[in-house]
């Protein structure tokens, strides 16, 4: 039972920490936008590659 106090304070230290985290993180905007990052990266390139650069690419002597 002696180890109850002890785990219970450093439990209670880890809660704080992140709750501190947590509210860290929402004041520097991290929960701002989160769809934006998740269409990017369905989104073609600007610049398509030619078919000469990408064999060249693809097949280097």
């Amino acid at each position: 039972m002696s180890i109850l106090a002890i785990l219970i304070p450093i439990s209670l230290v880890l809660l704080g920490v992140a709750v501190a985290a947590f509210i860290w993180a929402v004041r520097r905007g991290q929960f701002d936008d989160l769809e934006t990052p998740a269409i990017d990266i369905l989104a073609d390139d600007s610049t398509p590659r030619n078919a000469s650069e990408s064999q060249r690419d693809t097949h280097a002597d």
